[in-house]
């Protein structure tokens, strides 16, 4: 049936059709560099990811960009606040860019351990200011904005498609909802295109309108039509970007005459204790810390068990669980492996079968608007038949199981990295052995044999199995996990 996707712009799911045969051109909205990444900044990337490898596979090629903001993203994600960046620099005693060098290698490494594929571009806010100069001229020259003390700002009530994307309508939106209003502006909406830089503002740039720095919508507008062309396929984000963000870049662009982003896609925010992850309240889970504690495919898998479009509630305890199917899942896919070098050559027509109805049920899923749960839900689905089959199995079906978890698992998914197949994760026997292992432990305490139950912890330490004591109950990982 192809890809089909919801997109925003439409409400309603749409068939994914590229402007230009066999080429993709995606744009995502990328992180400000200001701190450490949390768990919500890796969803948007990893869902994305999915997207970008589905893509390839089906033999595509895919631009990628996605940008690093680097200035401009003021602390009310509007035109008021102190530059997020700037504040950080403060804060740390360090120059402005040293602080976002600093955070956006902390991202890309956090993205690289979650195997999430490179950006074919990655394009800083702070590298784009002539564009975004080019483009601010283009808008006053078409009566669309206006200078006012060293600002310009752009006319919304110009651009009467205003809200499309949102559904926001002009007159529902009221002066004051999100920012005190500036005295210099026309109107209570417009946005700022450029700002004047207040005294001791540390991020400026020369322009025609006097020393200042962008506004935020206008650098991934410069941006994604400069790598990727006027009426690009995809512009994807997180769902708080949609307002006001991805309505200002779709006015600024369709004012200044272009063709802007064919589709959208928004994913939904991750949440802890039901409240949205982020940096400005402290609600968050780093990305680092988890990394640390825990295989990273097992995160990665957690995050694909929630559809996109939907809120994603983080808990420990669905985290333990993703961990346990993952690492059935990986077993499944070892044994494969293992078995096909023994087995005497020959098809097993069952398992042609089992493998037939797999593909067909995770590539159903996958197009039908990245259903990742659906996708993961097959492979589980396929393996009790699978364990069935395995002792008899012969090696050409063998060879074909290894094929189709590596394409749809490693190539679609990107959850089995050839480094996890080599490591030695889990298995239901191993977990077995190690929760044996610590009632034995529990059972010294009680009898307060402590030099017994500290050498099972020592024992099992030395063998790359960490147990650490908790309210709940002795809780124990692997080092590599």
């Amino acid at each position: 049936m192809g890809l089909v996707i919801y997109d925003t712009l439409a409400r309603r799911k749409v068939p994914f059709e590229p402007a230009v045969p066999g080429h993709v051109g995606i744009y995502v909205c990328g992180p400000t560099v200001y701190s450490d990444p949390h768990l919500g900044h890796a969803r948007g990337p990893v869902v994305y990811d999915v997207l970008r490898r589905y893509l390839l596979h089906k033999g595509y090629k895919v631009r990628f960009v996605s940008n690093i903001t680097d200035v401009g993203h003021l602390t009310d994600d509007a035109d008021e606040g102190e530059d997020k960046i700037v504040r950080r620099a403060k804060l740390e005693r360090l120059e402005p860019m040293e602080v976002a060098d600093k955070y956006m290698w902390s991202y890309f490494d956090a993205m690289a351990a979650l195997n999430v594929l490179r950006p074919s571009i990655a394009p800083r806010a702070s590298g784009h200011i002539p564009e975004m100069w080019e483009l601010t001229e283009r808008l006053l020259e078409r009566g669309v904005a206006y200078v006012r003390e060293g600002s310009v700002y752009f006319r919304v009530r110009a651009f009467p498609q205003y809200g499309k994307l949102s559904g926001k309508k002009l007159e529902e939106l009221r002066a004051g909802a999100r920012v005190e209003v500036r005295e210099e502006k026309e109107d209570p909406l417009d946005f700022a295109l450029w700002k004047a830089a207040e005294p001791g503002h540390i991020m400026r740039w020369k322009s025609p309108w006097g020393e200042g720095y962008p506004g935020w919508h206008i650098e991934c507008t410069a941006m994604s039509l400069k790598y990727l062309g006027e009426g690009f396929d995809l512009h994807a984000g997180g769902i708080d970007l949609q307002f006001p963000h991805h309505e200002c870049e779709i006015a600024q662009a369709e004012a200044a005459g272009f063709r802007f982003a064919r589709h959208w896609m928004h994913h939904n925010h991750v949440l802890l204790q039901g409240e949205k992850m982020a940096k400005s309240t402290g609600n968050l889970v780093l990305l680092h810390d988890l990394l640390k504690a825990h295989e990273p495919m097992a995160l990665r898998f957690y995050l694909l068990q929630t559809h996109y479009r939907s809120p994603m509630d983080f808990t420990w305890e669905g985290l333990e669980a993703a961990k346990r199917g993952y690492a059935r899942l990986l077993q499944a896919y070892r044994e494969v492996r293992g078995r096909k070098k023994t087995a005497p050559p020959g098809t097993t027509p069952e398992l042609e079968r089992a493998l037939d109805a797999l593909e067909k049920a995770f590539m159903e899923a996958i197009e039908d608007d990245l259903s990742t749960p659906e996708a993961l839900a097959a492979f589980f689905t396929f393996l009790p038949e699978l364990h069935k089959l395995l002792p008899e199995a012969k090696g050409e079906s063998l060879a074909r199981a290894e094929a189709v978890f590596h394409t749809l698992g490693e190539e679609i998914l990107g959850i089995f990295p050839e480094r996890v197949l080599e490591e030695k994760l889990s298995g239901p026997l191993l977990e077995g052995l190690i929760e044996l292992l610590l009632e034995l432990r529990e059972e010294a305490r009680r009898a307060k044999d402590y030099e017994k139950s500290d050498r099972i912890r020592e024992r099992l330490r030395a063998l790359g199995v960490i147990v650490e004591d908790t309210k709940e109950g002795p809780k124990w990982r692997l080092e590599a996990v």
